[in-house]
């Protein structure tokens, strides 16, 4: 058990929006379960940083922890969760890394250059775009979403369902469609903020057999 101080506060009537936009209106067997409402205190998280932070001087720059404090203390149907915080937010981890994740491969049309993203946030490590899947959604459909969001390409035209590397780590499932002729001269552009930092084409011979290979 936690002993949780008063967060740093974010002006009330952007509170007010974040929870009326994302936790006050969920199903209420989502609401009641703090576990669960992490999904969605998440996606308040990103529409934080995303939207008010670079235009609010008032919003204090936080982590997800400190973010999930604020909302639950904001809510007075969720303050009987603070203490238990840290407990709730290590359960919603381990939960998030058992949800599948899907993306894709980008090659170029010379199949030698695939296309890597790199974290906003984990900027010494570089990666294919890809995304936990959503309740009820098809892989490739999320596969597609994914793409589109961190890259601004669509890469629909381009996706066959039968064509997929998959890779299963413990409990955590990872595939990736391959989608081979993508234009080296496509203009990369994604479509949420603060979550992809730069997108770049690398030769494949050049890149890792594994991460001992990286130096």
């Amino acid at each position: 058990m936690s002993l949780i101080a008063t967060p740093r506060q974010a002006p009330l009537e952007i509170l007010d929006d974040l929870c009326s936009r994302f936790i006050i209106n969920i199903p209420e067997e989502e609401r009641e379960d703090p576990v669960r409402l992490c999904f969605q205190v998440e996606l308040a998280y990103w529409f934080y940083l995303d939207f008010y932070c670079p235009e609010n001087p008032t919003c204090p720059q936080c982590s997800m922890r400190e973010f999930t404090q604020m909302i639950f203390h904001h809510v007075p149907s969720l303050r009987e969760h603070l203490p238990d915080l840290d407990h709730i937010l290590n359960r919603w981890k381990e939960y998030k890394m058992a949800v599948p994740t899907f993306g894709a491969i980008l090659i170029d049309e010379s199949l030698e250059n695939v296309l890597l993203v790199q974290s906003y946030w984990a900027k010494a490590t570089w990666g294919f775009p890809k995304g936990k899947v959503n309740e009820e959604e098809e892989p490739h459909i999320c596969a597609a979403r994914e793409v589109l969001e961190e890259t601004g390409y669509d890469i629909t035209p381009l996706l066959s369902k039968n064509e997929f590397i998959e890779r299963q780590i413990h409990d955590h499932v990872t595939r990736l469609y391959i989608i081979a002729g993508v234009p080296m001269s496509t203009q990369f552009s994604p479509r949420t903020r603060k979550e992809i930092g730069s997108i770049e084409w690398f030769a494949i011979a050049d890149l890792p057999a594994s991460k001992r290979d990286q130096s």
